[in-house]
């Protein structure tokens, strides 16, 4: 029995993770520790709310069924770094109506075997990229971004272009707009089209909050 754990699901949010009223289900657990994180919650053991089957989590997200049907909308797997939990979204995907949209917001730094498994269940993906230059990327994130670029350049190639949204942050102290204006021109020869640039700004505790520009 698959069972993962979870920071938490947010009903009917619309305009932000995905097409129509969306619930944002949300994994526990992280590849990356960025300087500015917004949920760190999924980084520590206390962040755990709870553990569910994929067959819990849809009982709990049916109630919005016909809002998701009305509105093209549907289920947005976030984190945390929802892409490591495949094999949970695959089974999900496999029981859950077929005219619900999912999307998945990623940073793609997973391995590959991931994406290949979740290729025929995701339907847009919304990609945190942070910044294509390594140092830049491994400064905040504390990682390497080759399985990032490895991973943009796979979906590209699969014809995903117009199904992905790449999130390009201004992150204070770490880029700038030259280095989100080369990340855009590295990501454009991919093919990709559709960027979503914002700002990140910091509270006392250092913890992130984004404002959209």
């Amino acid at each position: 029995m698959i069972k993962c754990p979870f920071i938490g699901i947010e009903r009917h949010r619309i305009g932000t993770d995905g097409v129509g009223v969306t619930t944002l289900v949300a994994f526990h657990g992280c590849p990356l520790r960025c300087r500015y994180c917004l949920n760190y919650q999924c980084l520590i053991a206390e962040g755990v709310r709870w553990e569910k089957t994929p067959q819990e989590v849809l009982d709990e997200v049916m109630i919005d069924n016909l809002y998701y049907l009305a509105t093209d909308g549907g289920i947005t797997f976030g984190g945390g770094e929802p892409a490591q939990r495949s094999v949970f979204i695959e089974e999900f995907c496999r029981i859950a109506p077929a005219e619900w949209h999912i999307t998945m917001e990623t940073s793609l730094n997973v391995d590959h075997e991931h994406l290949v498994r979740l290729l025929p269940c995701i339907h847009y993906y919304l990609v945190d990229i942070k910044d294509m230059n390594p140092d830049i990327y491994r400064a905040y994130t504390g990682r390497d971004n080759q399985r990032v670029i490895d991973n943009l350049r796979w979906l590209a190639e699969q014809g995903k272009c117009d199904n992905v949204t790449i999130r390009l942050p201004h992150i204070p102290e770490f880029n700038t707009p030259d280095n989100i204006a080369e990340s855009r021109k590295k990501l454009e020869a991919m093919g990709y089209h559709d960027f979503d640039e914002f700002e990140y700004t910091t509270d006392v505790k250092g913890h992130k909050k984004t404002a959209r520009s």
